[in-house]
């Protein structure tokens, strides 16, 4: 009988441990198109890119990319509830909120917005981390600075983790840009994954556990 017992709990731990070795992160990335590959071949695009990096290094992180070019808050709220169910993500990062700010969206709407996109998120028990778009002046200093300090109150209130903006160097160099000024060459792809596989890594690393 002890025998019995022992085998068993041999089978249990190798159990456990396939489970634990073969798990994965699924992050949903709900963007637009500065993570969709605006102009650019699909394998050229920073999101194509961390995954090859993920799978080269033998990280259990899938990406799934559900980044429209174009997207708008209100558009992924049309949409989240069906990505969610359909994906079952143990974490969505949120890179949403320039096309609202372009357009001049008023702030408590964008708010608004971003908080039921994180909060539908976290009701499905994923971790979800809000980068913090910013966008030119071209609407006045004081829409532009309340535009991206929305993204600091949305994640305090929501307890969201802020992951810092991707562009804030790339769109200062001409060289980085396509000729429309707004969106990132394939040159700068490569510097983006970069940059994004340190900062989802600092993302993961504060979630585990203490």
């Amino acid at each position: 009988m002890t025998r019995f017992f022992l085998n068993f709990a041999v089978v249990i731990m190798l159990t456990c441990l396939s489970f634990t070795t073969t798990a994965k992160d699924k992050i949903l990335l709900i963007g637009d198109s500065l993570s969709a590959g605006y102009g650019l071949e699909q394998e050229e695009a920073w999101v194509h890119l961390l995954q090859n990096k993920y799978n080269k290094k033998d990280n259990d992180i899938i990406i799934i990319n559900t980044a429209i070019s174009g997207q708008t808050t209100d558009n992924a709220l049309l949409n989240i509830d069906t990505w969610l169910e359909t994906h079952q993500p143990s974490h969505v990062l949120i890179e949403l909120g320039g096309n609202d700010g372009i357009r001049g969206f008023p702030i408590k709407i964008l708010q608004k917005h971003l908080t039921e996109l994180v909060t539908k998120s976290q009701a499905q028990g994923a971790q979800v981390a809000l980068m913090e778009i910013q966008i030119p002046p071209n609407l006045g200093a004081r829409y532009t600075t309340m535009f991206t300090d929305s993204y600091n109150k949305v994640a305090k209130a929501t307890n969201a983790y802020l992951m810092p903006y991707f562009m804030t160097k790339i769109a200062i160099e001409p060289k980085l840009m396509q000729n429309d000024n707004l969106h990132p060459n394939a040159q700068a792809q490569a510097i983006i994954k970069d940059f994004m596989y340190v900062e989802i890594n600092k993302w993961l690393q504060s979630l585990a556990p203490r």
